[in-house]
């Protein structure tokens, strides 16, 4: 059984960690969409916020190449770092997989996909949330 790699931002929906939905926070005063916990809004500075699920599609914004990967990556090198804008507004910051670097453009429709790393000696399978082109 794998774990969310940060359960505030990612929440697992099924046992196996291979689904789950994106966390965030809604200001009921102003209306705007944070991504991962804040205890108040970021625009406006309300404490009237809620939690709320956010969409597992969006558009991406920008995009970056990494060839020297912080300390510990487990994946392959070079990989691609999206940033995606969801419908509700909030960016997230994730790898982009199963697309080559040529096939990027900006703009284009991305889905969330969770992929579960594997785990080191002694240590729970973790599941993290990355994004694929929509279709």
């Amino acid at each position: 059984m794998a774990v969310s790699v940060d359960p505030t931002r990612l929440r697992l929906t099924n046992a196996n960690g291979t689904e789950g939905l994106l966390l965030g926070v809604l200001c009921r005063d102003c209306g705007v969409y944070v991504f991962g916990p804040a205890v108040f809004c970021q625009d406006c500075t309300s404490r009237n916020v809620e939690p709320v699920d956010l969409s597992p599609r969006g558009t991406l914004y920008s995009f970056t190449i990494v060839r020297v990967p912080p300390r510990g990556w487990p994946g392959p090198v070079p990989y691609i770092l999206g940033q995606v804008e969801l419908p509700e507004g909030p960016q997230v910051l994730a790898e982009v997989v199963n697309c080559a670097e040529s096939d990027l453009k900006i703009g284009m429709d991305v889905e969330l996909v969770i992929h579960v790393v594997n785990p080191e000696l002694g240590e729970a399978a973790r599941s993290v949330y990355k994004w694929r082109l929509a279709g």
